[in-house]
This record gives structure tokens, C-alpha cells and sequence, in this order.
């Protein structure tokens, strides 16, 4: 508590607001929500202004409100923004992630479509709204507190390192488009039935480095809570989180109105003097027309038109003395430091050194130095960016941090944290101690040595081993040039729904390098093929750390190559329309034309399903394309000049329906063979070229009138 208080008596006191509302305190604000979509409640209930000086959207800024059909944006939430403005006090932006109220559609698209979704949702809100004082950037992400929760968190990238990365993800999203707005994580049953999970939630975003600013109470389950027990559980969350609280959502359901008013008066006074309580928003005022858990919305303290003994209640205690001395650690809701202690790694070795990274900001001041401690003990004080400490632990457990801020104009802000060591003393380093060149390859089972969690989670170095839900590998590599790269990665699997993703953990941002990659079915798990894609993001030169998270397991990869690339300038590829029904084991050629003017063309690769079928090197460019079982083909092909230039052809799906009977096809005269006694299968297809034929499989086949057969 003492931490707090302390930044608090250098701040500036800023009022909330100019109006008479019921609250005055320069510190903290009293807010509300909006009423079935409006600002000011009508029914003979005082004007929203002079009750309440901070606003939340009850519904109309939540992501299915707004964009309910897709591409289709409807901003409600104008309507208390404005107001916000017009009568100077603040508006909490609610919310940007949540596993319920998002929109139907986004339940139809894959993965990789949906975190484009909710980045575009995040884009036209930064675009509508270029400031917000605060956003409830998570709501509701402890356990199954919502039913779309499981896919909420595959959307944003999973458990991954932390176990919390989806929440991370959102975060450092929200941050990059509003560094200045007070970012939340807000859950329901925080204070009592869930606690401890939210406690363990928060303190890993806090401890990950997250740009997090504080935490949200809703505060719904407090009827019947006793006073001591409230005490006790707002103590231990602020004892272990050590940042600015919000009590969110309070509100009590009751018909009684002296039961009501009891509780305000137990429990308004212990969160509102809490110096680290930033400000109270009651959830909703008015009577039958608000959420409540019993549907009925008997937490208004307004009933037609007229105060309840809570409201009135309410207003004279922020009358008193000690509810307009109450000190808090955001006056005015705004934020001026954002500092964010970031490891490495949460887990470290015993002996190993740990690189921590102070991200630190401050909104309108200049920083004079940055003082960084482990355990209270003064590590490095450091007076310009980057704010960096290699620190080598020797205790092992929980190692607590602690990085202050000092401004040039002697004011100070706070930020805490901590990292885990284990009793291991296996230091990290490259699997061979050489570090693999990128461009270049390196092997899944060679991911760097160390200690379980810090190099690796779940894995072994077997090739035999199948990749497992959750798995992750990191590989220490040595980036030669900067500069967008593919990959190929070798895969073998019987089945379809794998996926991984790879990502860099870096000290400003957690980087997903790729999409979601979905991996398709080789044809077995002694069928090995080549899994084409490409980085969404440019490699810097220099030594890194990359991280191969696996999203959903069961399949096999051998390696995975980094090949450098250019966008070509004067290249085409263009495919060729297929015509007809095809079948399983149908030869399907694949016919390219490609052209490239400032460098030759080295080859054109086909894909199916981003499945290396082949590549041809020479006119015509044609590829033959045997499926092997039904369903839907995403064809597209790459050509690639000798330069590095590489242009990608429009994409074409094929449909493969059962099995095309068998017949003999004529093969054109300039063709050759090599005659065999065998015949496998009873295949053919007309080819223009030797290299053509060579290509193709074992079959019977007419060439210059002749049957030939083809082993």
C-alpha cells in the first residue's frame, strides 16, 4: 500500500471533472453506465452529469454491438464518448476481447482469419477513436468464465510460453494503438470464488513483461460478503499485484432497499478510501433497466424517478471527509508512466544470465534515470534507452523485480514484477554450440540446450515423437541479413488438423512470425513432404531467438528452412483455368505461364494446399498434380527468379470428387520412354516435353501409337 501512496503524493491533482456530481474527489472518479443505450435516463432521474463523472457503454462498444455484420460498423458508443467529452470527465472503452458479445460470424472462420478479424476490429477502433483515457482491453478470461473463451484463446495464439500469450497478445495490440490509455483486465468473482485464479491471471501478465496497467474487480458477488473478508481479499490482491485497482462494475440486487443500502455502506467506504482503488463505476442506476445475475435488474438506486436509501446514502458519504480525501493512484484517469518490466524468460537456470528489459514511458514528462532492482537490491541504474540488465540469479524460487522511474522534475512511478529460477544449472546455448545460419535450416530435435520451460516445454529429441498440443522448442539462430523470409518446413502426418505457428519473444512485442499454419495430410507418417510459407514480418540481422509453439499436435516435422526473398518487380505467374471433373489419382497438369523481366527465372514451385507438388524449370511450365483422396485443393504457384524474386499466382481451387475410371491417354510423338514389364497403375496424360514424361508415374500410355508401359 505504501508503494502506492508514495507515487500518488508526487502526482499533480487533476480534477475529474468541473460539474456538482455527487463525487468531488480530484483522485478518483464515482462513474455509471449508460441506460438501454442512453446517456441520460429520462424518467424524472437527474441529468447523467450531475450524478456521475466517468461513463461506461453497458453494451453499445462491445465488438458484436458494433460490428454484428461483418464489415458493417456501427458506433453506438459515440453517443457516451461525446457526452464524456462535452461535460469533461472520463469514458472506459468496454471492452476489446471478450469470449462472449462477439460477433456470430466469427465463429465460421479458421484460425488465422479470425485474429485478422479482431485486428481489424482493434484497427477501426484506434481509426474511430485515436485517444481513450481507458480501455477493459481482456474481460472475463479466468477458466470458463465464457463459453468462448477455447477459441478466443486459439485466435490470439494460445497457452504458448506463459500459458497466458493469447492475453499478452491483446495487450501489446491494445498498447501499440493506445499507449496512453490505462489498460485493464477486468473478471467477475474476482474478490471472492475466484480469486486465486485471477490473482495467478494477472500476476503472469504483470510478470511477462504485458503492457498491463491495472486490474478490474466487478465486484457482482459482494452480497453477503463480510466486511472483514472484503478487506482481506482487496489486501492480498494488492500485497501481490502491487498496481492501480478499479472496482468496475459494482452493483447490489435487491428489492429491499435497507438491505441494499447496508451493504453501500459496508462496502462503498473499504474500496472507495483504498489508496490503490483508481475509481468506482456502479452498474447501472436505475431500477429494472440494467444486467443484474438475477435478470431483473433490481440494482438501480433510482425507482421511478426517485432516490433509494443507497443513493441517498451514497451522496452524503462523498460528502464526508473521508471519501473526498481518498487518495488514488491515477488522479484524473490518466495515465502518465507506463513501465513494464520484461525477462527474457519467466523461468531461468540457476547461474544463467537473465537479459531484463525496462520498458518505460512516460506520457508527458522526460525520464532522468531508471533504477532496477532484484530482491531490493540496486542492480544498474540506467539513464538511457534501451533500459537493459543482465543479471546472473544465484537465489533459486521466485525472484521479485522492481524498476523505478525517476522524471526530471523529481517525480517517481513504480513498477514490480518477478521471474522464477529453477535448481538447474544447465545453461541455454545452441543445441551444438554453433549457432544455425538463417538463411539456412535447422532441425526440430536440435532446439537450444537448457532447462525444461526456458528452453523447452514438452518436447524431446526424438524423431519419432509426434508433436503435442501445447509443445514449444526455441532455437538461439544467427540472422545474416535483414529482410523478409519463407519457410519450408518438411512434415509428415495421416491426418489433417495440426497446427503450429512460429513466434519471437521479443523485449518490445511478443511477434507471431507467421499465421496459424495449418498442416495437411502427407498421405502417412513415413510420407515426408514440404510445407510452403511465408514470414508475415521482416527478420532483423543479428542473434535471436525463435519459437516453434505447437497449437495443435499429432503429426510429424523433421526441419524447418528459411529462405530469404524479394517481392519481384516485373514478374507475373499466371495459372491456367482447369476445365472438367477430376478425380482421385487423375494426373491434373498444371500449366504456368510466367514471365520476369529484370533477372532470369530460376524455377516455378506448385502447391497444393501449400504441399510442394514439384517445380519445372524450363518452358512450358507445367506440374502434374496427382490427389490422392477427395475434398477441396488450394492451388497456387510460386515463381522465382535468380535475383531472389518471387511472384505468387492467384490461387485455384480444385474439387476432387471419387476416382476416375481407368484409360489410356496418347502421349505426343516428341516424347521418350523407358519400357518396363511392370505396370502399376493404369494412368496418362498428354505432355509436351522428355522432362514431362520422366515425370510421370508408373503406367500404361500410347506413344506414337504404341502402348508403352512405364515403371
Amino acid at each position: 500500500m505504501k508503494k502506492i501512496v508514495s507515487i500518488i503524493l508526487l502526482c499533480l491533482f487533476t480534477s475529474i471533472g468541473t460539474q456538482a456530481q455527487v463525487s468531488s474527489n480530484p483522485y478518483k472518479f464515482l462513474g455509471n453506465i449508460t441506460t438501454t443505450y442512453n446517456v441520460d435516463a429520462g424518467g424524472g432521474v437527474p441529468n447523467y452529469y450531475t450524478l456521475w463523472n466517468q461513463i461506461t457503454c453497458e453494451n453499445e462498444s462491445k465488438w458484436a454491438s458494433v460490428e454484428g455484420n461483418r464489415g458493417n460498423f456501427n458506433w453506438g458508443c459515440d453517443k457516451a464518448f461525446n457526452y464524456a467529452k462535452q461535460h469533461n470527465f472520463t469514458y472506459k472503452f468496454h471492452a476489446l476481447v471478450w469470449g462472449a458479445q462477439y460477433p456470430g460470424w466469427l465463429e465460421s472462420l479458421s484460425p488465422t482469419e479470425r485474429l485478422a478479424a479482431l485486428t481489424n476490429w482493434f484497427d477501426k477502433a484506434k481509426a474511430k477513436y485515436k485517444t481513450l483515457p481507458m480501455i477493459d482491453v481482456v474481460n472475463e478470461a479466468v477458466g470458463n468464465h465464457q463459453a468462448g473463451n477455447p477459441m478466443m484463446k486459439e485466435t490470439l495464439g494460445g497457452g504458448g510460453k506463459t500459458g497466458y500469450d493469447w492475453l499478452i497478445k491483446a495487450f501489446e495490440m491494445a498498447y501499440e494503438r493506445w499507449p496512453d490509455a490505462i489498460l485493464i483486465y477486468n473478471d467477475y468473482n474476482s474478490i471472492r470464488w475466484d480469486l486465486d485464479n485471477y490473482i495467478a491471471l494477472v500476476k503472469t501478465l504483470r510478470d511477462a513483461g504485458a503492457p498491463i496497467d491495472a486490474y478490474g474487480n466487478q465486484a457482482h458477488e459482494l452480497k453477503g460478503i463480510s466486511v472483514s473478508e472484503l478487506k482481506n481479499s482487496l489486501k492480498r490482491q494488492q500485497d501481490e499485484l502491487s498496481m492501480p485497482m478499479f472496482i468496475t462494475e459494482y452493483d447490489i440486487s435487491s428489492t429491499n432497499d435497507e438491505e441494499q443500502k447496508k451493504y453501500y455502506q459496508e462496502q462503498i467506504p473499504v474500496m472507495w478510501e483504498a489508496p490503490y482503488c483508481a475509481g468506482v463505476t456502479l452498474w447501472g442506476y436505475v431500477y429494472g433497466k440494467t444486467w443484474t445475475d438475477d435478470g431483473k435488474g433490481y440494482s438501480g438506486i433510482y425507482k421511478n424517478g426517485q432516490e433509494r436509501p443507497a443513493m441517498t446514502w451514497l451522496r452524503e458519504y462523498m460528502e464526508t471527509d473521508a471519501a473526498k480525501n481518498a487518495v488514488g493512484p491515477l488522479p484524473g484517469a490518466k495515465k502518465e508512466a507506463s513501465i513494464y518490466i520484461r525477462p527474457a524468460s519467466m523461468l531461468t537456470a540457476k547461474g544463467d544470465v537473465l537479459p531484463i528489459k525496462v520498458r518505460a514511458r512516460l506520457a508527458t514528462k522526460t525520464i532522468e534515470k531508471v533504477d532496477f532492482y532484484v530482491n531490493d537490491e540496486l542492480v544498474k541504474t540506467m539513464t538511457e534507452e534501451p533500459y537493459i540488465v543482465e543479471y546472473t540469479p544465484s537465489k533459486t524460487g521466485w525472484n521479485n523485480t522492481k524498476a523505478v522511474v525517476t522524471a526530471t522534475d523529481g517525480s517517481t512511478y513504480e513498477r514490480y514484477g518477478r521471474f522464477n529460477v529453477t535448481n538447474s544449472r544447465t545453461s541455454r546455448s545452441p543445441y551444438n554450440d554453433v549457432l544455425p545460419e538463417i538463411p539456412g535450416m535447422f532441425n526440430i530435435i536440435e532446439y537450444d540446450k537448457g532447462a525444461s520451460g526456458v528452453s523447452y516445454n514438452n518436447a524431446t529429441r526424438s524423431t519419432s515423437s509426434a508433436m503435442k498440443d501445447g509443445q514449444w522448442m526455441e532455437y538461439t539462430v544467427d540472422v545474416k541479413e535483414d529482410g523478409l523470409y519463407s519457410f519450408d518446413a518438411t512434415i509428415a502426418t495421416a491426418k489433417t488438423g495440426g497446427m503450429f505457428h512460429l513466434a519471437e519473444y521479443g523485449f518490445d512485442n511478443l511477434t507471431y512470425l507467421t499465421e496459424f499454419v495449418d498442416v495437411p495430410k502427407t498421405g502417412g507418417v513415413n510420407s515426408w513432404k514440404t510445407l510452403h510459407g511465408r514470414l508475415q514480418t521482416k527478420l532483423t540481422a543479428g542473434q535471436k531467438v525463435l519459437t516453434l509453439l505447437i497449437d495443435k499436435g499429432g503429426y510429424f516435422i523433421k526441419d524447418i528452412t528459411l529462405t530469404r526473398y524479394e517481392e519481384g518487380e516485373g514478374m507475373s505467374c499466371r495459372m491456367r483455368a482447369f476445365s472438367g471433373k477430376f478425380g482421385v489419382g487423375d494426373i491434373i497438369p498444371v500449366q504456368l505461364t510466367a514471365t520476369s523481366r529484370n533477372s532470369p527465372i530460376s524455377r516455378v514451385s506448385v502447391y497444393a494446399n501449400n504441399l510442394l507438388v514439384g517445380t519445372a524449370t524450363e518452358e512450358p511450365y507445367v506440374v502434374n498434380f496427382v490427389p490422392e483422396e477427395m475434398g477441396t485443393y488450394v492451388i497456387k504457384a510460386i515463381v522465382t527468379a535468380e535475383n531472389g524474386g518471387e511472384k505468387i499466382s492467384a490461387e485455384r481451387k480444385l474439387e476432387i470428387t471419387s476416382p476416375t475410371p481407368l484409360a489410356i491417354h496418347t502421349v505426343q510423338s516428341d516424347a521418350s520412354s523407358t519400357l518396363s514389364s511392370d505396370v502399376y497403375t493404369l494412368h496418362g496424360v498428354r505432355i509436351g516435353s522428355k522432362e514431362q514424361w520422366n515425370n510421370l508415374p508408373a503406367g500404361l500410355y500410347i506413344v506414337d501409337g504404341k502402348v508403352r508401359v512405364k515403371k
